[in-house]
């Protein structure tokens, strides 16, 4: 080997010890994005940050999983978002050298009521006294005269109730029920916001 080719490879042998110790001076984090129901949230971007700049990003699995690596050790604030939800942080996540920390399911993403279809409602009886504890139920009407059930609940001490869904133009029937009586009102929905409606029912006192 001339003097040459020794000194190429001596810098070859240098720069791949540098990277293998490079490598053993990182580590990372790993974990799951939910919602508050506990289902996983896919494609959430998951973000390393350091003095408010971006280290690394990964995004989340169709479960929701992910894993962040490469980070070298020290102490980093991990920003989660995706279109639909609120911002989460979770501050202050300490990486150590050659360890992928698990986070868990401690990352909960709550839906961004801006970016919803909220349907909130009053039952009142004929003569306009607020019916409380009445059956409410909603329902979807595709294009196609097609009806599903989508849920139900019970209105309020005050005649209330709300029912939320992702934002997408819709038909909704809402039905409500009490001591006998039953009535229904639909309402057609084709953005984000609050719809509202009132639904009369013939009970007796």
């Amino acid at each position: 080997m001339n003097y040459f080719s020794k000194i190429i490879f001596l810098l070859f042998l240098s720069a791949g010890c540098s990277g293998l110790a490079l490598a053993q001076d990182v580590g990372g984090v790993k974990g799951k994005v939910r919602t508050t129901k506990g289902e996983g949230i896919a494609a959430a971007t998951i973000t390393a940050k350091q003095r408010d700049e971006d280290i690394k990003s990964t995004t989340s699995d169709a479960k929701g999983n992910f894993v962040l690596e490469n980070l070298k050790n020290g102490t980093y604030n991990l920003v989660f978002t995706k279109n639909g939800y609120s911002s989460g942080v979770m501050y202050n996540v300490e990486v150590k050298k050659k360890k992928i920390s698990d986070l868990g399911e401690r990352l909960v993403l709550t839906i961004d009521q801006g970016t919803q279809v909220i349907i909130k409602g009053s039952v009142f009886a004929a003569d306009g006294r607020s019916v409380g504890g009445a059956e409410i139920k909603i329902e979807r009407i595709s294009s196609d005269g097609s009806i599903k059930k989508l849920g139900s609940s019970l209105s309020s001490y005050s005649g209330e109730f709300t029912f939320k869904f992702s934002e997408g133009a819709a038909k909704y029937r809402v039905t409500a029920s009490a001591k006998g009586a039953s009535a229904s009102k639909e309402i057609e929905v084709d953005s984000a916001a609050i719809y509202r409606l009132a639904i009369t029912l013939n009970v007796k006192k």
